[in-house]
């Protein structure tokens, strides 16, 4: 045809049959390269710059026709990666998800067991949401109806050029149902509370937005952002479409599944609301198959702050074994990066958009995150090894000041702040029992009372009169008796009832002696029921301030930067207004006493930098400001310690991710390279093809051998450079044998007589069906994407 005469020239026609208007590929290759550097160069600055340079004048019309050219020739760019991984036995279902970053999927025979097999962070981002578009339906125009429909082209179109980063809406949709029946739609911080869900501190903290301002808010967008996950290390696993109502729990949901699915057990997933997320997934339905793979929701560092501090003692990054040095910040550093796509995607078509972030995520992870993952490596040793050199110096001299000797006193000390916590949350559990035993005396004294009562009045006698019927005298008394019999059944009854209660409190309290009014235990019980809502309310205050000191304390030390001590600082100010509802009710309290105690102003209780100032905590159950763990050096002390325990991990970690990496340079470049020699002979232009495949990530090796040349020579590198041995070998992966094959469009125009030592036999279904399928689908693809380049 015309149009394929013209691209074996190397021009890209902007129409199929009659094309006037054509673009070279160089060009056109320029401007996608170029877009990815500058995600704000649009495609009419482009042909503008053309036109420019041409010396004509522009029309508005060049640019869709751009737009046409620019589509089929990335779809081109598809069509023939597809025949690249399909010859060199890539194209199951999922190879890049589990191939995404060798550093996290390169495992290695004889290998350390780390707890968490994949570290993972997930978000979602409302930069790249897009304009809902409306069209008008022409035949209802005349009638005075006016009609709307999105402008979207259903899943199967859009994917054409999105590749299996994305996943489908129907995906996403199947977990619907476990979202509206767990947070009833979407998941906001917009409102914060304390209460208390499961055991977990924050389960109640991060509240839904109301229906019909989530409503308003997002019904002007179509697809109101992205959700996404990357490893540790910045590579893009998978990404999910929001859709109108923002971030739903659906969408963490359909992720962790995926990825569940995809890399097995012993996941752990970074999310800013974590701790929710922890009661959520437990509850849907795939909380057995999380529970059974071992699946661990965790809080990022940089957002743990904002959670109370019972919560961070169990999610916050530094305190949880395994994890390392690792923040889990990783969606915020991409998500600073793709939102310059946000002006490019808020007002075109789905297709463009899913396009647009499909490319850039694509060149992300070949030119930036594979580029810089040596040096990922290389920073992180630094990093890990600076903390350690620098603890083993402070931590004797703070254990010194502090008079400790074991270690294990940290993670004791730790474990006494978490019970001291969570003892703010409710009353003792003795306390509780004695109050309630006391009140069970009080309903005992007047179940007994009532009885005594209606034992005294009813045993006197019925006078009756010669002159009253028989017939009256007999139902009267019969009424009568039955009336009392019940009463005092009833009575009996509430007696026995509460007996058997004061029975049973006094076996669980060891009891010997019944109290009686007066006693010192009967009056104690009655003064904590009756300084019951004081004790409540101190408990609340208590705790907020006692977590407002701490976080003050963790924002003075040295070593925190300047965004985590703005972050800390905005974390604060919502726990003020925490501290202001809970001293209100404090106050209300207070008054209510008899007699009534002294009421706080805010400026008094926010202005403690230490908790041995603060002269409320001397009437609460138990004086905090003198435990061993709440003074600033025992503070400084547990940081450190546990930083470098973190670091510790942090190194295994290391140095299994350095070995993996240097493994998968070798085997990656021998298996791609063989390939390519095995493809050269019969079919030069396929092989051309497989070594531009190569070229894209082996460019950077020279630079990754070198980093890691300098890891090698660090003081404190424990790891080795020695080459391992991959635990997968099957056909396609980097350590095994290459059998490179001809994909079934290419396989017709070949003879058998060709391909020595090539697999000709890829397929047993007969070859010229599979090449007329493939014509017949790929025409279908190129039609698709010009339908769908023309939607505005």
């Amino acid at each position: 045809s015309l149009a394929a005469s013209l691209v074996r020239q190397g021009v890209m026609p902007s129409a199929p049959i009659t094309p006037h208007v054509a673009f070279t590929l160089d060009v056109l290759e320029f401007y996608r390269v170029a877009r990815q550097r500058n995600l704000h160069y649009s495609i009419q600055t482009y042909v503008k710059t053309l036109c420019d340079l041409q010396g004509v004048h522009f029309k508005s019309y060049v640019s869709r026709q751009f737009t046409i050219a620019l589509d089929v020739y990335l779809q081109v760019r598809v069509n023939v990666a597809a025949l690249v991984q399909e010859s060199i036995r890539r194209n199951t279902p999922d190879w890049r998800l589990k191939h995404a970053c060798p550093a996290c999927t390169y495992i290695l025979k004889e290998e350390p067991n780390l707890r968490f097999k994949l570290l993972y962070a997930q978000d979602g981002n409302d930069s790249l949401k897009r304009v809902m578009k409306k069209a008008l339906d022409e035949d209802l125009e005349d009638e005075g109806v006016v009609p709307s429909s999105l402008a979207r082209p259903s899943d199967s179109a859009s994917e054409v050029l999105v590749g299996d980063r994305y996943l489908s809406r129907e995906y996403v949709d199947g977990f619907a149902a476990s979202s509206r029946d767990l947070l009833n739609g979407e998941v906001s911080m917009s409102s914060l509370s304390g209460t208390v869900d499961d055991g977990n501190p924050c389960a109640g903290r991060w509240k839904n937005m109301k229906e019909d301002e989530t409503k308003r808010m997002w019904g002007v967008f179509d697809e109101s952002g992205i959700f996404m996950a990357v490893c540790r290390h910045g590579f893009s696993l998978v990404i999910a479409d929001m859709v109108q109502s923002g971030e739903q729990a659906k969408y963490p949901l359909a992720v962790t599944a995926k990825l569940m699915d995809a890399f097995g057990a012993n996941l752990g997933a970074g999310y800013d609301i974590g701790c929710r997320f922890k009661t959520t997934l437990s509850r849907s339905s795939l909380g057995p198959l999380a529970q059974s793979l071992h699946h661990t929701s965790l809080v990022n560092a940089f957002h743990g702050h904002a959670h109370n501090r019972l919560c961070q003692l169990d999610n916050l990054t530094t305190y949880v074994e395994g994890l390392g040095l690792e923040d889990l910040e990783g969606c915020e550093r991409t998500f600073s990066k793709s939102n310059g796509l946000a002006s490019a995607v808020r007002y075109a078509t789905s297709f463009h958009r899913r396009q647009a972030i499909a490319c850039y995520f694509e060149h992300n992870d070949d030119y930036e995150i594979f580029a810089n993952l040596s040096t990922f490596l290389l920073n992180n040793y630094k990093q890990a090894s600076n903390i350690l050199y620098n603890g083993k110096t402070s931590l004797p001299l703070l254990k010194r000041q502090l008079g400790v000797e074991d270690n294990n006193v940290f993670e004791h000390w730790l474990s006494e702040e978490r019970e001291y916590l969570k003892s703010l949350l409710s009353e003792p559990e003795e306390e509780t029992l004695q109050m309630q035993y006391w009140q069970k005396l009080i309903n005992l004294s007047g179940s007994e009372k009532d009885l005594r009562e209606l034992d005294a009045n009813s045993g006197g006698w019925s006078v009756t009169t010669p002159d009253q019927p028989a017939s009256a005298f007999g139902a009267n008394d019969a009424n009568k008796t039955a009336k009392i019999e019940t009463l005092r059944r009833h009575a009996r009854e509430n007696y026995t009832n509460a007996l058997g209660a004061v029975q049973e409190l006094e076996l669980k309290l060891n009891i010997g002696t019944r109290w009686q009014p007066g006693d010192d235990a009967w009056n104690s019980a009655a003064r904590l029921v009756a300084n019951r809502k004081y004790q409540r309310a101190l408990d609340t205050l208590e705790r907020l301030v006692v977590s407002r000191i701490f976080e003050l304390t963790r924002m003075n030390q040295s070593g925190t930067g300047y965004k985590m001590r703005k972050h800390i600082s905005k974390a604060l100010q919502v726990h003020s207004a925490a501290i202001r509802t809970a001293l209100d009710n404090y106050n209300t309290a207070a008054k209510a006493l008899s007699p009534p105690r002294r009421t706080l102003s805010f400026d008094e209780v926010v202005e403690y930098a230490f908790l041995s100032d603060f002269d409320l905590l001397r009437d609460a159950r138990q004086d905090v400001s003198q435990q061993p763990w709440a003074s600033p050096t025992a503070r400084l002390a547990m940081d450190t310690y546990f930083k470098m325990k973190r670091a510790e991990e942090e190194i295994i970690r290391l140095n299994i991710e350095i070995r993996r990496l240097v493994t998968y340079l070798h085997d990656e470049d021998n298996y791609l390279g063989l390939c390519e020699a095995q493809l050269r002979p019969a079919h030069p232009a396929l092989a051309y093809q497989v070594t531009r495949h190569r070229n894209i990530r082996q460019r950077f090796y020279s630079h990754h051998y070198e980093v890691l040349a300098k890891i090698a020579k660090l003081r404190d590198f424990t790891g080795t450079l020695a080459l391992g041995v991959s635990v997968e070998n099957d056909l396609g992966e980097s350590a095994s044998t290459p059998r490179a094959c001809i994909p079934a469009l290419l396989k017709s125009q070949l003879s058998a007589e060709l391909w020595p030592g090539v697999d000709m036999d890829n397929e047993e279904e007969d070859v010229d069906e599979d090449y007329e399928d493939d014509i017949e689908t790929h025409a279908e693809n190129v039609q698709r994407i010009m339908s769908i380049s023309t939607d505005t």
